[in-house]
């Protein structure tokens, strides 16, 4: 066993190598290392399992060079620093926020071997976790039963040409759904033009959707090619189409029937060729009822539906999505991705968003900016500690169950997408995991 253990490949790569590095490299090569020197201006894009670089007072000029550097690699590094330099307080900083690990010369073998066992180890671990993320382009991200059914729904609608209306509270991703249907159809390679009809003043929406000629009216000093027109071939997304004004709705339903719009000031028609997918968050039926909206226009638009589901009813997805928006900020602040803390994810969990994964990516924003240490807290995210309150005296049954469910969430929340680390972790069989996701309503 020790035997395939160490002939498993593992990438390191050396950068800034000196002399007396060269039989610490060939012990190591032995050991079943694949080990890459390079110099810091050809270390960019080299991909490695490890990383070491002989860290000198000089790269402290050129950390944004190493963080690209490191950010590209996809691995664990570790800086070998000089015994002298090692108490400076900038690069005391810099090592904490950026390298698993640092090593003080002179070299012994074992001591570096170790270091670069548990590296490893870490690397490996967060190549595990990434690999068993869904890698949906239109980041659909989770693993809830919602985002299993919205990716199901998205795949059989793309296929068609028929008009889609999404429906759901603000911030829950309507946009990216309707990004989605336009990613994976035929029109793909087309225009994909939104159009936010709350946005646009009512006095420009007519020429802002249909288009102008030149002289149409007093400022109309070239023609214009509106919306519409210009997602000839795409998909069109009409976003907040609840407050698309009464008098343009005629408008909009003679297009869906005919497929054909007049520029402003012109009495020509023109042939579209335009995929229809319209988002809301309020109730159309009430306002179809209140006068406020066309029933007619509301049958063109409402031919197929989906829902998107509010973020506090999709706890599984959470920490995964919070992942997902730390790397996706982490270059923004010019900081390495940060992991959550237990009490940040209870925190997470326990919090109702309002402001569903819109609230959610902008409060990672500010972790990742705030965060000191080398976790992200719930005040980095501006949320409360969740306590946890001594109750009355239960039935023993009860505290169980609760135990049970809580035992449950935390396990998922550790490995999202792996179903046999779940079990694993909890020490019960797969068909005994089911079982008690199903009678806790997980899933």
């Amino acid at each position: 066993m020790l035997g395939k253990i160490d002939k498993v490949v593992r990438r390191l790569l050396v950068v800034e190598t000196f002399a007396a590095w060269t039989r610490l490299l060939d012990n190591l090569s032995q050991t079943g290392w694949q080990i890459e020197n390079t110099s810091l201006n050809h270390a960019a894009g080299r991909e490695c399992d490890v990383g070491i670089i002989h860290l000198l007072d000089s790269h402290l000029q050129q950390q944004e060079v190493l963080k690209h550097i490191i950010r590209q690699s996809g691995g664990e590094w570790i800086a070998i620093v000089d015994p002298e330099i090692k108490n400076e307080s900038a690069m005391r900083a810099f090592i904490s926020e950026w390298f698993f690990d640092f090593y003080t010369l002179p070299f012994d073998f074992h001591r570096m071997q170790a270091a670069l066992g548990r590296a490893y180890g870490m690397s490996r671990l967060r190549t595990l976790n990434l690999d068993s993320t869904p890698k949906e382009d239109h980041e659909f991200l989770g693993t809830s039963k919602q985002a299993k059914a919205l990716r199901k729904l998205v795949s059989r609608f793309a296929s068609t040409d028929s008009p889609v209306l999404i429906r759901g509270e603000s911030g829950t991703g309507k946009e990216l759904v309707a990004r989605a249907l336009h990613w994976t159809s035929r029109r793909a390679d087309k225009p994909f033009i939104a159009v936010n009809c709350g946005a646009i003043p009512d006095q420009l929406i007519q020429s802002e959707m249909f288009g102008h000629e030149k002289g149409a009216f007093t400022g109309a000093h070239q023609r214009k090619i509106g919306r519409i027109e210009a997602a000839h071939g795409g998909t069109l997304f009409l976003d907040e189409i609840g407050d698309l004004p009464l008098e343009l709705q005629a408008n909009m339903l003679r297009f869906l029937q005919e497929m054909q719009i007049e520029r402003v000031g012109s009495n020509q028609p023109i042939q579209v060729d335009v995929r229809v997918v319209a988002a809301t968050h309020i109730d159309l039926e009430a306002a179809v009822a209140d006068g406020r909206f066309r029933e007619d226009l509301y049958y063109r638009l409402n031919v197929l539906e989906i829902h998107t589901t509010p973020l506090h009813e999709r706890h599984a997805d959470i920490a995964l999505l919070a992942q997902h928006f730390a790397q996706l900020y982490a270059g923004e602040v010019g900081r390495k991705p940060r992991p959550f803390s237990h009490a940040a994810i209870k925190s997470m969990l326990q919090h109702p968003w309002p402001g569903n994964v819109r609230e959610l990516a902008n409060r990672v924003r500010r972790g990742m900016a705030l965060a000191e240490g080398r976790t992200i807290e719930p005040a980095d995210l501006g949320l409360a500690v969740v306590q946890d309150r001594i109750k009355m005296a239960d039935r023993l049954e009860n505290y169980i169950l609760r135990a049970e469910k809580q035992a449950l969430h935390d396990a998922l929340t550790l490995h999202p997408s792996n179903m046999c680390r779940v079990a694993e972790t909890l020490g019960i069989s797969r068909p005994t995991l089911y079982r008690m996701l199903h009678r806790h309503q997980i899933i």
